[in-house]
C-alpha cells in the first residue's frame, strides 16, 4: 500500500481515485472532476480525492472516502486494481497517492458535493490518447519562479495538467495495453 516515500515525508499526504469503467458501448472512460473556482487547486481537473484526514486507517481509505463524499460512489461499487506512483505537487505542497478502481456495474449516478465540484467529467481513454488532445504550452503560475512549458490533455475547454497528468499520461498507456481486465 502507498507510503510517504522519507524524501517527500514533510508534504500533506493525500490520496485519489481514478474510476475507470466500460460504458454501454464498450469504451474505456475515466472519471473526473474540476474544482469549484475556489481553493488550493480551484477549477482544475483532477480525480475525486483531496488530504488525509486522522480517522483514515491508509491512503487507500482516503481516496474512497474522498470519492464518495465528492461524487457519491459507494465504495462497495470499486474494485482497487492498481496502487499508482505516488506523485508530489510542484507548489502546494501535496504528495498524491493515486489508485486505480474499476466500477462494478453500470455507471452510477453521480451526486456532486456543489461547495467543492462543479462538474464530473466522464471521459473516453480513446478521446485522451488521440494527438489532438495533448498539448504543451509556456505558462508562469503564481508560485513558479520562471516560467515552464507545461503538458496537458484537453478535456473539451478545460485543460488537465500538473499532479493529475502526471497521473494519467503514463496510466493511458496501460490502459490502452489492457493491462488490466476491465
Amino acid at each position: 500500500m502507498s507510503t510517504l516515500p522519507s524524501a517527500t515525508a514533510s508534504l500533506v499526504e493525500s490520496a485519489v481515485l481514478a474510476p475507470v469503467y466500460r460504458d454501454p458501448y464498450g469504451k474505456l472512460r475515466l472519471v473526473f472532476i474540476r474544482r469549484t473556482p475556489h481553493g488550493v487547486h480551484g477549477g482544475q481537473i483532477a480525480f475525486p480525492g483531496g488530504r488525509r484526514e486522522p480517522t483514515d486507517a491508509t491512503l487507500l481509505e482516503t481516496a474512497l472516502r474522498e470519492a464518495e463524499e465528492e461524487i457519491g460512489l459507494d465504495r462497495q461499487r470499486v474494485q482497487v486494481l492498481a496502487d499508482l506512483p505516488m506523485v508530489p505537487t510542484m507548489a502546494t505542497g501535496f504528495c498524491i497517492a493515486p489508485f486505480l478502481g474499476r466500477l462494478e456495474g453500470p455507471p452510477p449516478t453521480w451526486r456532486r458535493q456543489e461547495t467543492e465540484i462543479d462538474e464530473i467529467l466522464e471521459v473516453r481513454v480513446d478521446d485522451l490518447l488521440r494527438s489532438d488532445a495533448h498539448d504543451v504550452e509556456r505558462w508562469q503560475v503564481p508560485g513558479w519562479p520562471e516560467p515552464r512549458d507545461v503538458a496537458f490533455y484537453w478535456i473539451g475547454p478545460h485543460k488537465l495538467w500538473g499532479a493529475t497528468y502526471k497521473i494519467v499520461e503514463p496510466l493511458l498507456a496501460r490502459l490502452a495495453a489492457g493491462e488490466w481486465c476491465i
